[in-house]
């Protein structure tokens, strides 16, 4: 099991400019540093790669899902941005050597509708093909695809393990799986353990997040037996804090973070790798 940090508890977006979060995360005593492609633009990935080897950490590759990299879309020129957009962060997965993409590739955050039977029917065709396409790409570059469910404050596509398993096997795609997040596990799921036995071989990537994106273990959620429902499936792959800075005010609007939740961020990282460590070694 490898314990990583998102680039989210410090920077958004990162950059060319922000690549001594690597040193930074290893120092904290990190395994792997997930980093989050908002604007690949700014992403010089053999720089990244450089970056991460002397600081002898591991990169993972995650996305960010905004309206218009949406392959759910009504929209076709969406949906075809937002299959380049993830074909980019496949080919920048394989060139720094991780194993995965994550994210909520399926649609767009804040997509929220109460949607008909059909419009249903439809965002769920044009997901399932389109993330068949996807699949495609990524196995000829030996990368797998995670893709994470969300509360149904940010999304009304994924909200559960059931339901994203439901999705997986439309897809029917062995290297199509999930990443769990236990912020929206504690809001969707009526049995986090029980939700996490069930995802199995096919959890690709987990997100040890407090129920208040604040620092693992300093909230209400059911460790020990979250760490044990790990176990009893035989996890052994990262385990991520995901959190976010309010210094940074884009990304606090968009995740609706309206208060520091730690003494710092450097705190929230310290603390919450200290717990995890604890509670899975």
């Amino acid at each position: 099991m490898k314990f990583g940090a998102s680039s989210y508890i410090w920077v958004s977006p990162f950059g060319n400019d922000t690549l001594d979060q690597f040193q930074k995360a290893k120092d904290i005593g990190f395994d792997l540093y997930e980093l989050a492609v908002e604007q690949p633009g700014l992403v010089d990935i053999r720089a990244v790669e450089q970056a991460a080897s002397r600081a002898g950490i591991q990169c993972t590759i995650c996305g960010a899902f905004g309206p218009d990299r949406d392959i759910s879309s009504e929209q076709e020129e969406v949906r075809e941005n937002g299959i380049s957009y993830v074909r980019t962060l496949i080919d920048m997965a394989e060139a720094i050597g991780s194993p995965y993409v994550s994210g909520p590739m399926y649609s767009a955050v804040g997509k929220t509708r109460l949607a008909t039977p059909a419009e249903k029917r439809r965002q769920t065709d044009w997901a399932v093909r389109n993330m068949q396409a996807l699949s495609e790409y990524a196995a000829g570059k030996g990368i797998r695809l995670a893709i994470e469910p969300l509360n149904r404050f940010e999304t009304d596509f994924l909200n559960t393990t059931e339901q994203a398993l439901l999705f997986l096997s439309q897809v029917g795609a062995d290297n199509v799986g999930l990443l769990l997040d236990t912020f929206h596990m504690n809001i969707e799921e009526k049995d986090i353990p029980a939700a996490i036995r069930s995802a199995g071989d096919k959890l690709f990537s987990f997100h040890a997040c407090a129920n208040d994106r604040g620092t693992p273990g300093e909230d209400h959620l059911d460790w020990p037996g979250i760490s044990l429902a790990l176990k009893d499936i035989g996890y052994d792959g990262a385990v991520v804090i995901e959190s976010f800075t309010t210094d940074i005010t884009e990304i606090a609007r968009a995740v609706s973070l309206w208060r520091p939740l730690a003494e710092s961020q450097d705190a929230l990282a310290v603390n919450g790798l200290k717990f995890l460590k604890s509670l899975f070694q």
